[in-house]
């Protein structure tokens, strides 16, 4: 993030507008340093201008300057939009004000278990646009450094933090027991039949494995409809590589679908 990197002025350049086809939408933002840059506000032409432009601003004194861009053969770029860029040089005194402005705001995701797969599903998730709540019921599960926008929480029993997950979490489950997986599937259920506000539940796991809870779920009094609300196997179809980098990429794939 850039409030971690921040120690030496820089100009943020964040996308303040856009009209028509263009390559980012607004808020996404750039920081160019005097040698290395962190983000983009979208590539090509354009990109390539913001940076020299954000560097002839880095050696003036501190001010805003906003620079409409149009995407069209004068920047070799096709798009045929408009970008509005707004240029801002800041420096350590910001930090306060650029996290609270530039603090990653995505769609809340639990994942539930700390595994191989588990912990694949979280180096993919650090560079989407998601709130990640990492749960598990074991001891030192989690790496002793993680990015700073995923939150990790022990939880004994496990399923015990599904009352406190954030409204509209995309729930996936894939603990290292089939047993914590039946629990965590029971409790997600019955929030979403008492708050409606869990969008997505999704089990790792077989078509097997899901008539086994499927029944064991209707024994514990939900019913067909509730049920058809978990998904199960995760992950976007026609991927039968069953490697948990490869898992990852199509649950996050998944997750982005059902984002929107």
């Amino acid at each position: 993030m850039l409030v971690r990197l921040v120690t030496q002025n820089a100009v943020l350049v964040t996308v303040q507008s856009t009209r028509g086809s263009a390559p980012r939408e607004s808020g996404a933002w750039m920081a160019v340093f005097s040698t290395n840059t962190v983000g983009t506000v979208g590539g090509g032409h354009l990109e390539f201008d913001a940076i020299a432009h954000a560097r002839h601003l880095l050696h003036q004194g501190p001010g805003v300057t906003v620079v409409r861009y149009a995407l069209g053969p004068s920047l070799g770029q096709c798009c045929g939009g408009e970008v509005v860029l707004l240029f801002e040089r800041v420096g350590m005194v910001d930090v306060e004000r650029l996290h609270a402005n530039l603090a990653r705001v995505g769609t809340p995701v639990a994942l539930f278990g700390g595994g191989h797969v588990g912990h694949a599903v979280v180096q993919v998730m650090l560079n989407l646009p998601v709130e990640l709540t990492w749960i598990d019921s074991r001891d030192e599960i989690f790496p002793p450094e993680l990015a700073c926008q995923v939150r990790c929480e022990h939880s004994d029993p496990v399923q015990a933090a599904v009352a406190d997950l954030l409204p509209q979490s995309r729930v996936l489950i894939m603990s290292f027991s089939h047993a914590e997986d039946l629990d965590i599937v029971a409790a997600c259920l019955a929030r979403h039949r008492e708050r409606g506000d869990l969008p997505y539940i999704g089990l790792i796991g077989s078509k097997t494995k899901w008539a086994s809870f499927r029944q064991r779920l209707r024994a514990r009094g939900f019913s067909e409809a509730e049920l058809a609300h978990v998904t199960c196997p995760i992950g976007v179809p026609g991927i039968a590589d069953k490697r948990p980098q490869v898992i990852a990429v199509a649950v996050a794939a998944q997750i982005l679908q059902v984002a929107a």
